[in-house]
Formats: C-alpha cells, sequence, structure tokens
C-alpha cells in the first residue's frame, strides 16, 4: 500500500492550476501503479518551470530502483505512461517531469557540471564541442548549463543519437 502526500501551492485556495491539476492526476495514477505493484512510496507534487513535476519518495531504494531501471529506462517509460494517463484526463499533452528516488535530481547534478565542463573547454580553445548523444531531458539540463556559462549551444542529429554541440560565444 502506498501513502501519499501531495503538495500544491493552491491547496486550501479552491483554485487550482492546469498544472497542478496535472500533477493531481498524475499522483492518483501513480498511486494507483504502486498499489498495483505492491511497492511503497509517497507521492510529492510541485510545479517547476511551467510544467508539473512529481516526484516518488521512499524508504526502500531497492524498489525504487526497479522503478527507475538501467540508466534512468523505466523511469522514461512511467514519465511517458503517466503523461498518457494526464493526456486522456484533460485531453492537453502533458510536459510533466516524473522522478523517482531522486535520480533525475542527481543525474541532472551530474550533467551541469558535464556541460560547465564543456563550456570552459570551448572557452578556452575557441572550438565547438560535441558530446554524446542525450536523451531529450539530457540535453535540456546540458543547454541550461551552457547558456549559465554565456554560451550557445544546439542539438543535432536524429533520435536516439542526438547530441549537443557547444558553440563558442
Amino acid at each position: 500500500m502506498t501513502e501519499g502526500t501531495i503538495s500544491a501551492a493552491a491547496e486550501g485556495t479552491g483554485t487550482m492550476s492546469s498544472l497542478e491539476q496535472e500533477g493531481e492526476i498524475a499522483a492518483d495514477y501513480l498511486e494507483g501503479l504502486l498499489d498495483i505493484a505492491d511497492l511503497d512510496g509517497d507521492i510529492d507534487m510541485d510545479v517547476e518551470a511551467d510544467r508539473a513535476a512529481v516526484s516518488i519518495i521512499g524508504e526502500s531504494e531497492r524498489d525504487l530502483q526497479k522503478l527507475v531501471g538501467r540508466d534512468g529506462e523505466v523511469l522514461e517509460a512511467l514519465q511517458e505512461l503517466t503523461r498518457l494517463a494526464v493526456h486522456r484526463e484533460t485531453g492537453d499533452r502533458s510536459r510533466l517531469m516524473l522522478d523517482i528516488g531522486g535520480f533525475r535530481a542527481k543525474k541532472r547534478e551530474v550533467l551541469a557540471a558535464l556541460g560547465a565542463k564543456a563550456a570552459d573547454e570551448v572557452k578556452s580553445t575557441g572550438k565547438p564541442v560535441k558530446m554524446d548523444p542525450m536523451t531529450p531531458f539530457e540535453r535540456k539540463v546540458v543547454h541550461d548549463a551552457i547558456a549559465a556559462a554565456g554560451l550557445r549551444s544546439e542539438s543535432e542529429g536524429e533520435e536516439p543519437e542526438r547530441f549537443v554541440v557547444v558553440l563558442p560565444a
């Protein structure tokens, strides 16, 4: 059984934004999945950077690792299924971000450092740097890190081999 903790900025005000509604729908969907899989986890909902963000947190790292999978493959699939569940309820395409056991948060830190390192290399050499292929989430984090370093970047290639190129200023 799961215990759900859903925190919404509009809780208690009687109004809910469409992003908060997405989070609520996603949380309900994920609660059902956790129940079916007989896994324990708390669900936290927030709105970050113009998108609903839902996290599953729990005491059992082993159980949560099953939901993350190897290099986040299961997490990506669960995120897409959750987005589809939201779309089914609202009729609108969802950009919801799902994190499980802090996997994305940790990955975001590593990718931001990788982007900053590539930016430093471009600044010192003045030559573009091509990075390894990444998922859309990973590329977004790297693009943000490059922009924060004052440089430009663009994505090239076709999925699943799409990659970031860091360009001189």
